[in-house]
């Protein structure tokens, strides 16, 4: 089937893919009174990975608030003799390229630190290298200010280029470090938008093979034409690498080779928290179920029969769909089915709209797991 050319729902029942057309697509603590309120996940967070108590924790936010609004109150009482500040254990360092100017650093209850530039001319130098074309071997750069400096990384032993590179930051130190070249970090998410070349469906959900190979699991019709599959921001994700749309389902199949993206458990709630898929246990007839797709967002309905047989209107007959009585329209295909935390399914398609309802049938996830040997990602 022509993907392109599915544009609405209509008639008994048709697809749910949408087209890239249709998208308009400080050094002490403040006083006990003004400790800041803190999101409970952020503070467990910090416990977790900066090894703290929630004492510690606690304590350590209310002086970080603290010292960046003196960070601020001296920015501008230094002026150009302002040369940076960072956190050192507990107090504010903070850096005067005029040691006349120390006294009012100490009096604001900081550490005064004498350095040779200023934090307007090492902004200055950093400029000077983002207008610059930089040499394959460097990797970034920065302004340092615990050490008043442009620190530039490269990823193998400075060359005449890289040397030219560097000297464009005139008239501060410059250090180099070794480096190494960093690449965008991307979420498989269930429910997101993904692309092929002339359409938009959502994505399913990630799976892995025994050797560790990366998919993610959408609608078969989306993926019957094969070619390169584009995340919901246009950055590649991989190839179409199988597709079953007919008399044994609807489901297919994205290799996602691209290091940019990462596999997760996740489903986009649109508007919620991201539900966190554990498992793929099949619902019962009557079970309520929700689904996530890139068109609609964020709607459920209830289980109303399961292995049934869709004569698509342009398009083959399927067998084994599930039917619902929750809405969906172009775009959704191949969206997230959940039912709690456990993974139901992928949007195929139906009848009517989200804003009159309809029927809507999908995939069930655990099939196309068995088909192609895989294990769900969870999360």
């Amino acid at each position: 089937m022509n993907r392109s050319k599915v544009a609405r729902l209509f008639g008994i029942a048709v697809l749910a893919t949408g087209t890239a057309v249709a998208l308009a697509v400080p050094a002490t603590a403040a006083p006990a009174s003004s400790a800041p309120s803190v999101d409970p996940q952020v503070l467990s967070a910090m416990q977790r990975d900066l090894h703290l108590t929630a004492d510690q924790a606690m304590a350590r936010i209310t002086m970080e608030q603290h010292a960046s609004a003196t960070e601020q109150t001296l920015r501008t009482q230094l002026g150009s003799a302002f040369g940076g500040a960072y956190i050192e254990g507990t107090s504010l360092i903070v850096g005067v390229t005029d040691a006349a100017q120390a006294a009012k650093v100490t009096a604001a209850g900081a550490t005064p630190k004498v350095v040779h530039n200023s934090e307007a001319q090492l902004n200055a130098a950093k400029s000077a290298l983002d207008a610059a074309k930089a040499p394959a071997n460097v990797a970034g750069w920065y302004v340092d200010t615990t050490t008043n400096s442009v620190v530039v990384e490269t990823t193998s032993a400075p060359t005449a280029a890289t040397n030219a590179f560097l000297a464009k930051a005139q008239g501060v130190t410059v250090r180099t470090v070794h480096g190494t070249k960093a690449r965008p970090l991307y979420n498989v998410r269930g429910g997101d938008a993904w692309y092929g070349s002339n359409f938009r469906c959502s994505v399913g959900f990630s799976a892995r093979s025994s050797s560790g190979a990366k998919y993610m699991l959408t609608a078969g019709h989306c993926t019957a034409g094969g070619g390169t599959a584009y995340g919901y921001n246009q950055v590649t994700m991989g190839s179409m690498s199988g597709s079953v749309f007919g008399s044994t389902g609807d489901f297919g199949r994205v290799s996602v080779t691209s290091s940019s993206w990462t596999l997760t458990g996740l489903v986009n709630h649109y508007g919620g928290s991201d539900v966190h898929v554990t498992g793929s246990s099949e619902a019962a007839t009557g079970s309520s179920v929700c689904r996530s797709g890139s068109t609609t967002g964020w709607h459920c309905g209830t289980i109303q029969a399961k292995n049934q047989t869709v004569t698509y209107s342009g398009g083959p007959t399927v067998t084994g769909l599930t039917r619902t009585n929750a809405c969906a329209e172009p775009g959704d295909s191949g969206g997230s089915w959940v039912t709690g935390s456990q993974a139901q399914g992928f949007t195929s398609g139906g009848s009517g709209n989200c804003s009159s309802g309809g029927t809507t049938f999908f995939q069930p996830v655990n099939e196309a797991l068995s088909y192609w040997g895989l294990s769900l990602v969870t999360g």
